[in-house]
C-alpha cells in the first residue's frame, strides 16, 4: 500500500466512525501516519488545565507577558509554547456545542464525554436527578492514581469543590451540588453526597484551593446544613493530615502528611486584586507545595492544576484580569519545569473550554495589548493616533462578542487598562464559553501521542497509557 493510499484509507476510515464513538475513550485515527514508538513510562503526570485558555487567550497572554517584561510582546514564548507535542482537542459536550467546565473535565478525568454540568456521570444520566445516575458511574482517574499506589494532588484558585477540580474525586448528577444545602429538598436522602463531603471521603494527598464555606456549618458562616458542621476536622481525625487556611500554615505543615488548604470562603483572589500582605498562596506557590509533597511517594503521582480564574476573568468582560491570571498560570507551569525531571514526569497543558476573546483591530507591531488599536503608518513607521470606527471613536485591540461589556445606544469612549470591562457586542449579565477546539501542549514520557485533532476525551487515555495502565 502506498503512502497515498494509506492516508486515503485512514481518512475514510475517520469519516465512517459513529457518533457515538467521539464519547467513549478511543484512539480516534488521527491524521498523521507517524507510529509512535513505546515511550519510556511515566513515573509522574502533571495536568495543567487554564480555565478558558482558548487559543486567543494564549495569545494575548503571550503579548500582556512579554509587554510586562518591556518587549514588543509578539516574540514572547510561554513556558508550554516550548513542548514539543501540539495537539487541538475538540471540547463539545454530548448535549452542547459550546460547553460548560463540568463536562470538559469530566471527559479529561473519565474518558468518555458527558452533558454540560455533569460530573463524573455518563450523558445517560438526567442533570439534577440523583437516581438516574445509578448504573452510569464513570470511572474517575484521581480514584484509580490512589487505588494504584499513586499519590493525588489537586489545586485550583478557584473552590475546591468547583466543576474542574471536583471532576478528579467526585460524581454529580449537578456540579453546584456543592454542599449539602444547595441540593434540592426532594434530591436530599437519596444516596448523592455532595461534593465536598465526597473529598474529605476519598484518600489524596493535597488538597489546595478556595471553597471554605462548603466544608462548615451556618454557625461559622458555611453552607452545611448542619449549623455546627465541621469537614475539615473529621477529615484531619479521620486521616492524621493537616488543615491549613493559610500560605503559612502551608509551608508549616508536616510533609510526611496528607494537607487540605482551604484559603478563602469561595474562590481565591484575582492577582490583580491581591494585596502585598495576602494570606492566600499564589497557584505558582500551591503548585510548588504539590509538586514537593508528592514527589516523596516513591510510585509517583498524579498532579491536576487548574488556573480557575482565568475563566472568571473572561465571564466578568475583564481582559486584563484573566491576562494576569494566565500569566500566573504559566509562571506555575514553568516551576513544575524546572523542578521534574522530564525523563520521568509528564506534563500536559491544555483548556477546558475556550471563551468569545477577540484580538483584532490591524494593531502595529508592539501596540499595548490592553490599550486602543493604534495602526501602523502606511510607510512602516509607527503610528501614533488611534484608529477610529465608523462612529468616529477609537476601539481596543481586546474584545468580547457577549458578556457585560455590551454597548446599548451610543458607544462610550473604551476603557483601556488593566482593570477595563472591555466592549461586547451582545449584552449578557456574564460573557459566555466558546465552542472552538483548544490547545493541547505536552513534554516528557507518552507527549508522542498528544498530536492532530484529538477528541478531548482521549487526553485520559494519553494519561493512563503514559503510567503504563491496561486498557480498561
Amino acid at each position: 500500500m502506498t503512502i497515498r493510499t494509506l492516508r486515503l484509507a485512514t481518512g475514510m476510515a475517520a469519516l465512517a466512525l459513529t457518533a457515538c464513538t467521539a464519547t467513549m475513550a478511543q484512539e480516534v485515527p488521527q491524521p498523521a501516519i507517524e507510529v509512535v514508538s513505546e515511550a519510556p513510562r511515566a513515573k509522574n503526570v502533571i495536568l495543567f488545565i487554564g480555565d478558558g485558555m482558548g487559543v486567543s487567550t494564549v495569545t494575548a497572554t503571550r503579548i500582556h507577558a512579554g509587554q510586562k517584561l518591556g518587549q514588543t510582546g509578539e516574540e514572547y514564548v510561554l513556558p508550554f509554547e516550548t513542548f514539543e507535542h501540539v495537539a487541538l482537542v475538540k471540547t463539545y459536550n454530548t448535549n452542547a456545542q459550546v460547553p460548560d467546565s463540568a463536562g470538559t473535565a469530566s471527559a479529561m478525568h473519565t474518558g468518555r464525554k458527558t452533558k454540560i454540568g455533569m460530573l463524573g456521570y455518563g450523558p445517560e444520566t438526567h442533570n439534577g436527578d440523583c437516581r438516574s445516575g445509578a448504573g452510569h458511574e464513570l470511572p474517575l482517574l484521581g480514584e484509580e492514581a490512589k487505588r494504584r499506589g499513586l499519590a493525588l494532588g489537586i489545586v485550583s484558585t478557584t473552590r475546591i469543590t468547583h466543576a474542574t477540580p471536583a471532576s478528579v474525586y467526585s460524581r454529580s448528577v449537578d456540579r453546584d451540588w456543592e454542599a449539602d444545602s444547595v441540593i434540592p429538598e426532594a434530591q436530599r436522602g437519596l444516596g448523592c453526597a455532595d461534593i465536598a463531603a465526597q473529598l474529605v471521603s476519598k484518600p489524596f494527598d493535597v488538597a489546595l484551593g478556595g471553597g471554605r464555606a462548603a466544608f462548615f456549618g451556618q454557625a461559622g458562616k458555611g453552607q452545611r446544613l448542619d449549623a455546627s458542621a465541621n469537614l475539615p476536622a473529621g477529615w484531619v481525625a479521620a486521616t492524621g493530615g493537616t488543615y491549613v487556611e493559610n500560605a503559612a500554615a502551608l509551608l508549616a505543615a508536616p510533609m510526611d502528611k496528607p494537607v487540605l488548604g482551604l484559603f478563602s470562603p469561595s474562590h481565591m483572589t484575582y492577582m490583580v486584586d491581591r494585596k502585598a500582605d495576602s494570606s492566600e498562596p499564589t497557584l505558582t506557590d500551591m503548585t510548588s507545595a504539590a509538586i514537593a509533597r508528592l514527589g516523596q511517594d516513591p510510585d509517583g503521582y498524579y498532579l491536576m492544576v487548574e488556573g480557575g480564574k482565568i475563566d472568571h476573568g473572561h465571564h466578568a468582560g475583564q481582559a486584563g484580569y484573566a491576562l494576569e491570571e494566565a500569566v500566573e498560570f504559566a509562571r506555575a507551569v514553568q516551576y513544575a519545569i524546572d523542578h521534574t525531571d522530564p525523563v520521568e514526569t509528564l506534563i500536559m497543558v491544555t483548556a477546558d473550554h475556550s471563551h468569545v476573546f477577540t484580538i483584532a483591530g490591524y494593531p502595529q507591531r508592539g501596540n499595548p495589548i490592553l490599550g486602543l488599536v493604534v495602526s501602523p503608518k502606511d510607510d512602516g513607521e509607527t503610528g501614533a493616533e488611534p484608529a477610529l470606527a465608523a462612529d468616529g471613536k477609537p476601539y481596543t485591540t481586546l474584545g468580547y462578542a457577549n458578556g457585560p461589556g455590551a454597548v446599548v445606544g451610543e458607544r462610550p469612549m473604551p476603557e483601556t487598562g488593566i482593570s477595563a470591562h472591555q466592549q461586547a457586542l451582545l449584552p449578557m449579565g456574564s460573557e459566555t464559553h466558546a465552542g472552538e477546539d483548544v490547545p493541547l501542549y505536552a513534554n516528557g514520557p507518552g507527549a508522542g501521542r498528544v498530536r492532530g485533532v484529538m477528541e478531548q476525551n482521549l487526553i485520559y487515555n494519553v494519561i493512563r497509557k503514559a503510567l503504563g495502565w491496561p486498557d480498561e
